[in-house]
């Protein structure tokens, strides 16, 4: 039994006793050594504040009358480790997306710091000392993002305006969120487009909120969302059509081997020390650009039309320097 789990039973013991439960009694019911017990007693009296008189008459200890009714344990209380590992929790929601969470999250932070201060431990220079780096990471606008995740958690339709990139053109549509998606430093949103009337993923810094509509959303199971968003490759959704099949060279295989581009991926280890991977994808769009990242330590196998495709890509980029 740890030090909490023993803080906890003395603490249910206490309130279910209205005499003095003796020392001898403590020290069965959690375990451990007659001063262990009176380490726990002394700290839940010096840092939890508990109400606890000491009977020399009869060696025990008993929560305060008074107090004994209404006391509970602090809501908020953990161990220095607990305590850095929840500012670094902190400190990573911050560097994910500056200014949404920061009214939130800063006063539990400050509360966090005091505990440490009690506990006689400095408050540790994180920002400098853990690093959040971000690639091609695009600004969301904090009114937006606050009213679409609103309408998400309430289970609202929302009316929005969407400005799609690849066609340069603005909608309205009315969606009925289902899950918000934090992807290669980006946010997107998974809804259901009633104009559509089929499930999209829209880029979140490209939606316009309007209004938060009465109407509840139209919730598609988890099972269905995940059938259609998490089967193919990448941000694209839709049912995989096709396996690429991509081979990385000897040394790529170093660092690829340990990665996962797809969940339902097969890996073929080779004996000269490269390797095959297997990945499902339905657009092939995301993938070509992973492809292309690596250059000469990949060649695409199959099938043709990806392969085909690769071959334009490169020799396109080819001419450029030509």
């Amino acid at each position: 039994m740890n030090k909490v789990d023993r803080i906890y039973e003395l603490h249910r013991l206490f309130k279910e006793r209205r005499t003095p439960v003796h020392i001898d009694q403590l020290i069965q019911k959690l375990g451990c050594s007659d001063s262990t017990v009176r380490r726990t007693i002394h700290h839940m009296q010096d840092y939890l504040h508990a109400p606890l008189d000491y009977d020399e008459e009869r060696n025990g200890w008993l929560y305060e009358r008074s107090q004994a009714k209404t006391y509970e344990l602090p809501g908020l209380w953990f161990k220095p480790d607990e305590l850095y590992a929840l500012l670094i929790s902190h400190h990573l929601l911050v560097s994910l997306e500056p200014g949404i969470l920061s009214e939130h999250i800063n006063p539990l932070t400050q509360r966090i710091e005091q505990l440490l201060a009690k506990k006689g431990k400095k408050t540790p220079d994180i920002q400098n000392r853990i690093r959040i780096l971000q690639m091609a990471s695009r600004p969301q606008n904090l009114d937006h993002f606050q009213q679409v995740a609103a309408a998400l958690l309430q289970e609202k339709q929302i009316k929005v305006l969407y400005h799609g990139r690849e066609k340069d053109k603005t909608t309205e549509r009315v969606l009925s969120p289902q899950r918000m998606v934090y992807y290669r430093s980006n946010w997107y949103l998974d809804a259901y487009c009633h104009e559509r009337q089929a499930l999209r993923t829209f880029s979140l810094d490209r939606l316009h909120p309007v209004a938060e509509m009465d109407e509840p959303a139209h919730r598609l199971s988890d099972k269905e969302l995940n059938a259609i968003l998490t089967k193919s490759y990448g941000i694209f959704s839709g049912k995989p059509k096709h396996t690429a099949i991509l081979k990385f060279s000897s040394e790529a295989a170093k660092w690829v081997a340990d990665e996962q581009w797809h969940p339902q991926q097969k890996c073929i280890h080779h004996k000269d020390g490269s390797i095959e991977l297997h990945i499902p994808y339905s657009d092939p769009r995301e993938i070509l650009k992973d492809i292309l990242k690596f250059g000469q330590e990949v060649t695409v196998i199959a099938p043709e039309e990806l392969r085909n495709e690769t071959i334009t890509k490169l020799e396109a980029a080819l001419e450029q320097y030509k």
